[in-house]
């Protein structure tokens, strides 16, 4: 059942018509809880907020399916809108983003001369850029624009993914780099990912022991505080400097403990998404996590102290709405198949 309800927002998360139309329905469905705001503007403040607690951020303008080198330049020029707002505010932030956002199904020249501009403008104010990693058919074509721009740009670095068996060896390519460390958010094929939540959690835990035992920094990204636990032991064990990782958790999940771990004198960086593009973002954060749906529902339908909202009629039919056109989604494909 759990698997079914993955596949079924991993599914979602990268329907192109649910994608466009989520656009219209704002926030709705429950998607404030985990993305910060619609623009950079908005979310300035919570970035200050952590910041004051000691906690780091990185910003991801959220956006996929580009498929317009317009639209790909455009996602360009905010991002350096962002990174000069994030330097003239003084924020203790950086930047993480999506090579597809850039052009990357356009074309891979057009998408690395966007992640040069924007490593160069990042560069000036010393800052760090995060290229997020995205489904395995984008796996290789990331790593490939990596390796362009990696030799002249040291603010550089990537996303591994302890689901997929070449992780290991690719960790060895990219030992010298700054990584974040995560299970892995899409739906991919045993042939190349591991599908058991046993199998990824110990390889993440291994992994992620390998990175601390290397020289570069390691972001450890991840809510399950039964690994965190283990890991925090094998940091003490070892005499590992807190100075060569930092703990990270998206925005909106598992608060009290981002907290915690900051108070404790580690280092911690929240992830903060926003943007009007939210719809692929947040089905993944229902996908890894399914219970996440029960607060999304009570938000839709109730207030802060239990009563039904007055006009909860659209919330549910949005919802309604993606649950029918889904099934009759699959049942066309069906039907062609057979």
């Amino acid at each position: 059942m759990v698997n079914l309800t993955r596949n079924f927002f991993i599914g979602l998360s990268n329907n192109k018509f649910f994608n466009e139309n989520a656009k219209r329905w704002g926030f709705r469905l429950g998607a404030d809880k985990f993305v910060a705001g619609t623009n950079f503007d908005t979310v300035i403040d919570t970035i200050k907020d952590l910041n004051q607690r000691g906690i780091s951020c990185t910003v991801d303008n959220l956006g996929e399916f580009v498929s317009e080198k317009e639209e790909a330049s455009e996602a360009k020029n905010r991002i350096l809108v962002i990174l000069d707002k994030i330097h003239s505010e003084n924020l203790d932030c950086h930047l993480s983003v999506k090579l597809t956002q850039l052009g990357l199904d356009i074309e891979e020249a057009f998408c690395v001369n966007n992640i040069r501009e924007i490593l160069k403008r990042a560069n000036q104010y010393n800052l760090f850029v995060n290229i997020d990693m995205e489904d395995y058919s984008h796996y290789v074509q990331t790593l490939e624009v990596l390796q362009q721009v990696r030799d002249n740009y040291k603010n550089v670095g990537t996303v591994v993914q302890s689901y997929l068996y070449r992780t290991e060896e690719d960790l060895e390519d990219l030992k010298d780099l700054r990584l974040r460390l995560v299970k892995g958010a899409y739906q991919e094929s045993k042939d190349v990912a591991y599908q058991k939540k046993e199998e990824i959690d110990r390889e993440y835990i291994r992994l992620a022991k390998k990175r601390l035992l290397g020289d570069a920094f390691t972001s450890i990204a991840t809510h399950d505080h039964h690994i965190i636990n283990e890991l925090k032991q094998f940091i003490n064990e070892n005499n590992i400097s807190k100075d060569k990782f930092e703990f990270q958790m998206l925005y909106g999940f598992r608060t009290e403990m981002q907290y915690e771990l900051a108070e404790e004198g580690y280092n911690f960086c929240t992830y903060i998404p926003f943007g009007n593009d939210w719809f692929g973002y947040f089905m993944r954060r229902l996908a890894e996590r399914p219970q996440n749906l029960n607060l999304v529902m009570k938000d839709a339908f109730y207030t802060k102290d239990n009563q039904l909202k007055k006009e909860p009629i659209i919330t549910g039919a949005v919802a309604v709405s993606l649950m029918m056109m889904w099934k009759r989604k699959r049942k066309s494909k069906n039907e062609k198949v057979s």
